[in-house]
């Protein structure tokens, strides 16, 4: 692999931002599993792509107008497409189920991004986790250790062999990926591996709440910092009585009251103050909103408790006030 700050060296960067929309095209549909899509994307201009780190998520808008957030799972140093994994679930809002029945090469459609929430950071060692269509930001950060000599483990766990995406390219990394179809071999035995604290070592997963909890679980000795995970949901919450509270928006000098029940961005929208905003369950980031003075309540599953505890952003398509008033940068 082609380390990004060599590949990139010289090269101008197009005009790009998280929140602005590029026109791209399908070059490729190919299936990758049971279930599982991959799609290639191009510039429709031609031009390079923007640059993006393992871990990093685009906002996909389909021509029903549904957008959607996927991880981007190619390799770093094709800024000629993108590459992303979709599984077709069967609770689809309209997403996944657009794109594995109608969308095909050539279709154009628009993308905001690339966004990252999901920060590769370097180690001496790395502990990859994968669930099912979670091997998606995990596989770019492998390929990435790879490339900088760490040591480097992958536990990657499905249904069936079949419905595991990517399990074929993984396997020229030999005993490095370990794979666990749960109808065959089990699942992945998380308290043995992660039984013995490594200081040196950063564990990086994704999957599902299943996977996610019995991991966090498994590593409540560890020191805090050592686990990085990226969900495909918001946990379920425990229900809290909400009480209203101000917003100050700092550009204008407006003051927008947040009833209970409300969220911080749709009573925004009510009193006509646009945010950018996508996902609206506090998973994608686009809203991320600084804050200039008062308390955030973090609801999202983004922010690391470093970040919650210094309370000088939030996203507020979930998070709310614990004092009577936020002065936000808007």
């Amino acid at each position: 692999m082609t380390q990004l700050s060599e590949l990139t060296a010289g090269i101008p960067e197009p005009h790009s931002s998280a929140s602005s929309e590029l026109p791209v095209v399908v070059s490729q549909l190919r299936w990758e599993a049971e279930g599982v899509v991959s799609l290639r994307l191009r510039s429709r201009t031609g031009e390079l792509l923007p640059r993006w780190e393992p871990g990093a998520h685009v906002d996909l808008i389909l021509p029903t107008g549904i957008e959607r957030q996927y991880s981007l799972c190619g390799p770093i140093e094709d800024r000629s497409s993108y590459q992303l994994g979709v599984r077709r679930e069967r609770t689809s809002r309209g997403g996944s189920e657009y794109v594995h029945a109608f969308l095909r090469p050539g279709q154009p459609l628009l993308l905001k991004g690339p966004r990252s929430n999901f920060g590769f950071r370097r180690a001496a060692a790395y502990l990859f986790i994968a669930g099912g269509i979670g091997i998606t930001p995990i596989l770019p950060m492998v390929r990435q250790a790879q490339y900088w000599g760490a040591e480097w483990q992958l536990l990657y766990g499905g249904h069936t062999a079949d419905s595991m995406p990517f399990l074929d390219e993984l396997r020229e990394f030999g005993s490095r990926v370990r794979a666990y179809p749960s109808d065959t071999v089990g699942r992945i035995p998380l308290a043995e591996v992660v039984a013995q604290v490594r200081p040196d070592l950063k564990i990086f997963a994704c999957g599902p709440e299943s996977l996610i909890s019995a991991l966090n679980e498994a590593t409540a000795h560890w020191p805090a910092g050592s686990v990085h995970v990226e969900r495909f949901k918001p946990r379920p919450r425990v229900r809290t009585e909400d009480k209203p509270f101000d917003v100050v928006c700092a550009a204008s000098g407006r003051t927008v009251e947040v009833p209970a029940g409300r969220s911080i961005l749709t009573a925004l929208e009510e009193a006509g103050i646009r945010s950018a905003a996508s996902c609206r369950s506090g998973l994608c980031g686009s809203c991320e909103t600084a804050v200039l003075e008062g308390v955030p309540d973090h609801r999202d599953e983004i922010l690391a408790e470093n970040d919650r505890a210094a309370g000088d952003r939030m996203f507020i398509c979930v998070s709310r006030a614990r004092t009577p008033r936020l002065v936000l940068d808007l």
